[in-house]
């Protein structure tokens, strides 16, 4: 079995991206069902989605999990649903990482509205919760980059028909932006990492379940 995981540069002039910690270490960790190839996407429209699909293509993975940082909440959070819109607000704090700020533009002129997330979010969550990590399944990516990943590879498998559990992840702050931003929600890097491996077990879980005959 194979697993794309994927996490993003630093962004909105944060040092770090605890998602670009992740996708190192978690390469560097052996899973005796999967093996894991990750991808280090750019914080920018469209670019980040090309990015991904381009590694999709060429390693062709049962599942894709995309990691990405929400800061201010409190909890690792498997997004549900994608929807097919770009925008930023006039009033938002920050662009993307090229200055870029689109408005009630479509990630794909031709898609569906929404694309409902095709990992195992709420046997995540249960699983998180379980060993004491915060979870909660949230009902929204935004309309930022995550959101446009997310869209994007779920699109990519509609359109070619795929197999291929995807779904977007977000974490939290983590500890060290935190200290650098008091009153800044967030989580340990460690714990964020253990989130993951939980999140990964879960997906093979459900990969192997998938590919079980129909009785």
């Amino acid at each position: 079995m194979k697993i794309l995981v994927s996490g993003f540069e630093p962004f909105g002039g944060n040092a770090v991206n605890p998602t670009e910690q992740l996708v190192r270490d978690i390469r560097e960790e052996t899973f005796a069902e999967a093996e894991i190839r990750t991808v280090l996407l750019p914080v920018h429209y469209d670019e980040c989605a090309e990015r991904l699909l381009e590694a999709v293509r060429d390693f062709q993975p049962d599942a894709v999990i995309c990691c990405g940082l929400a800061a201010g909440r409190t909890a690792v959070t498997p997004e549900r649903i994608a929807v097919n819109v770009k925008d930023v607000a006039p009033e938002a704090a920050y662009a993307d990482n090229k200055g870029e700020r689109p408005q009630d533009l479509p990630i794909n002129p031709a898609g569906p509205d929404g694309l409902f997330s095709r990992l195992p979010i709420r046997e995540a969550v249960n699983r998180l919760k379980a060993e004491g990590i915060p979870a909660a399944v949230s009902e929204s990516a935004g309309t930022f980059i995550c959101n446009n990943t997310m869209y994007a590879v779920l699109d990519y498998i509609r359109e070619q028909k795929l197999s291929t559990l995807a779904g977007f992840v977000h974490f939290p702050a983590s500890t060290e932006m935190a200290l650098q931003k008091p009153g800044l929600p967030s989580l340990p890097q460690e714990m964020m990492l253990q989130a993951l491996r939980v999140i990964i077990h879960a997906t093979i879980d459900a990969a192997k379940q998938q590919r079980q005959p129909a009785v």
